[in-house]
């Protein structure tokens, strides 16, 4: 987890906004001859930004204008990456704007884009399109204008984000719903998981399977060989808040597959994970393992474990497999409290070797 620095925290850009900026740089030069060195566009959340143009390349046809994204002090995978616009004269009219190198392109059904287009998102566009036809109006100009959208590292950066699992194939996406990247903010993970629901539902998926991080994601992908990589959902803390919008979008099943750490907390209700928001209760592990059979020495021991991993280990060495599934059908009374109910639900426990250690399963109306 990254270190939260002391003071306010500084805001950062978009791709989208960043795209935006380079668009009107090199509509700008296009038009004048003269190379940029800034660009002030207004953001959707209504107040103007200047971004600093880091070169501008000029010739007959085209300029392409390139500006390093600065995502303040929440630097996520795009941070300090270079993104480029390329805009050309056009003989068809209007604005015709695509994806360059580094770009995703869409090739399954449940994303804001068509299968097909470049992923930028439609605010992106939005910004993008009208911040280039202010320009044309301003200098007169009524000719059709070519813009490609490019980011030179985005097929690597691209690695670390989840588009390979959404069908965005070949880089990132442009994104950015208020141009801004507000510090520490969850809302970029929440909206990954919402899109992530999506296109497994658009796939036809009405089993959906939810882990915790990569881990617990290979285990389960091993556990439910049958179901489209699409099923398979990182939900990283958000337990609750992907469970409801498993429901919300119309699933039907969600297996819920993790290990000792986080899912002793949902067996307690805690839908919010992260270490920060909630420890390990070690006098509620020690009380489902004295249900378990445990002897009062180990449940004793359970009370002053270090680790739910350490407690896991414990009741596993020792037979007691009776304390994993009370664990798991915790989980599972958990989540259906938490959606009140309309969904089938399972949870499997594994180590963090991936050693299967419980499972248990609730129909939609058992709670």
């Amino acid at each position: 987890m990254q270190e939260v620095p002391k003071g306010k925290l500084r805001e950062g850009y978009t791709t989208g906004s960043c795209a935006t900026a380079t668009t009107k740089a090199a509509l700008i030069a296009l038009i004048t001859g003269e190379p940029q060195t800034e660009a002030t566009i207004y953001l959707p959340v209504k107040r103007f930004a200047t971004f600093h143009i880091e070169n501008c390349e000029i010739t007959d046809q085209m300029v392409t204008a390139s500006t390093i994204k600065d995502a303040g002090d929440d630097p996520d995978a795009t941070h300090g990456a270079l993104i480029c616009s390329t805009v050309a004269w056009s003989d068809e009219p209007g604005v015709l704007l695509d994806g360059g190198v580094g770009v995703g392109r869409v090739t399954k059904d449940g994303l804001p884009v068509p299968v097909g287009e470049a992923a930028i998102n439609p605010v992106p566009r939005k910004m993008i399109r009208e911040t280039a036809e202010e320009v044309l109006k301003e200098f007169g100009i009524t000719k059709g204008i070519k813009i490609v959208i490019s980011v030179p590292d985005g097929e690597e950066i691209a690695k670390k984000t989840l588009n390979g699992r959404l069908g965005i194939i070949g880089g990132i996406s442009i994104l950015g719903t208020r141009g801004i990247v507000v510090p520490f903010s969850t809302a970029a993970y929440k909206a990954s998981i919402i899109q992530a629901i999506s296109v497994a539902r658009a796939s036809g998926c009405e089993h959906i399977v939810i882990t915790t991080g990569g881990r617990s994601e290979k285990y389960a992908i091993k556990q439910f060989p049958e179901l489209p990589e699409e099923a398979f959902i990182e939900m990283g803390d958000f337990v609750g808040f992907t469970l409801k919008q498993c429901k919300k979008q119309g699933a039907k099943r969600v297996s819920m597959v993790g290990m000792m750490g986080k899912f002793s907390k949902v067996a307690m209700g805690i839908m919010m994970v992260h270490s920060k928001s909630a420890s390990v209760d070690f006098d509620f592990l020690a009380d489902v393992a004295n249900r378990a059979g445990a002897d009062a020495a180990l449940v004793e021991e359970i009370r002053h474990a270090n680790t739910a991993s350490q407690v896991g280990d414990m009741m596993a060495t020792r037979g007691y497999l009776s304390f994993f599934e009370q664990l798991s059908n915790n989980c599972c009374l958990a989540a259906l409290k938490e959606v009140d109910g309309g969904i089938d639900v399972d949870t499997t426990l594994y180590t963090l070797k991936g050693e299967f250690l419980g499972k248990a399963v609730r129909n939609s109306g058992s709670y």
